[in-house]
């Protein structure tokens, strides 16, 4: 499909919705996904073997996956019972493929050849990171799951400092017609991205193309209070300064003043679930590239 180049960089359920809308008009599309998450399924997979955190990479392969199919159905599917109760079966199955190949971008590729995907899934790290956040007070907590429930989060870092950012990530970000950032949790979703060193040096050569989609609605304790200004300013001290911000004033408000020249207000809630929709963030990111908008 022709289209311009598209390059989604954060983590969770919201990255899944801006791949699902990018599907509607790039002619590319690449997730650039933080690893950094220590819950639930992940957090036991990460603790049985050192390893980068393979749900947020799951949920994106998902996302563009071509048809129906019974992989694609289990690649969701979680075990409710014996040693496995809780584990999401793709998890396992990107495991699975990392410890055989050696390899975690090889092993996402070949489940993305399995899954028929429309684009390619990265991760921010191929090696294994923690999550660092600093609070107002200059106190410190570790851990992606601890750093979620922290209040007065001012920056966000990794541990290794030095975690070498993933080559082909760096590259799609260069090369990108366009790079949209979020949405998803601020803190432990998009910074969490960015705080990978190389991936944020990338995201700030690339800033003219950068767009940032702004959460619908403050998230308990990591973004407690935040309007449209405080997400801006919380991109600024991690050194981000998007050309564009979308968000829907419905649910979260108007920016002052000093936000608006670069702000785009829009509709994008789902009225059911009160989650981005794609087929409206879509059209939105679809004009902002200059390009035109088909339903996927």
């Amino acid at each position: 499909m022709s289209g311009p180049s598209v390059v989604a960089v954060g983590g969770g359920h919201g990255l899944a919705a801006t791949l699902r809308a990018g599907r509607g008009y790039a002619g590319s599309v690449t997730a650039v996904v933080s690893v950094a998450d220590d819950g639930g399924s992940t957090g036991r997979l990460r603790a049985a073997g050192d390893r980068p955190a393979p749900g947020d990479l799951r949920k994106c392969l998902v996302a563009l996956a071509g048809e129906p199919s019974p992989l694609l159905r289990a690649m969701e599917h979680r075990f409710d019972a014996g040693e496995l109760e809780g584990h999401a079966f793709g998890n396992l199955l990107i495991a699975a493929l990392e410890d055989s190949e050696g390899d975690l971008v090889a092993a996402l590729d070949e489940v993305g050849r399995l899954l028929g995907t429309v684009g390619r899934v990265l991760p921010t790290t191929t090696v294994p990171i923690q999550l660092r956040g600093v609070v107002g007070s200059g106190a410190e907590v570790r851990g992606q799951v601890a750093v979620a429930r922290q209040p007065d989060l001012d920056v966000v870092t990794v541990e290794p400092p030095d975690a070498p950012a993933c080559p082909p990530a760096v590259e799609a970000i260069v090369a990108a017609d366009q790079v949209v950032l979020g949405p998803g949790s601020l803190y432990t979703s998009v910074l969490a991205a960015v705080a990978v060193p190389g991936i944020g040096d990338a995201l700030r050569a690339a800033a003219d193309r950068v767009v940032y989609v702004c959460n619908l609605r403050p998230q308990a304790s990591e973004t407690a209070g935040y309007g449209v200004a405080e997400h801006v300013e919380a991109l600024g001290r991690h050194g981000i300064e998007p050309a564009v911000v979308v968000y829907d004033p419905s649910t979260i408000g108007d920016p002052p003043a000093g936000v608006t020249g670069r702000a785009v207000p829009a509709p994008l809630a789902d009225p059911g679930d009160g989650a981005h929709r794609s087929e409206l963030l879509g059209p939105v990111l679809a004009e902002l590239a200059g390009a035109n908008w088909r339903i996927p």
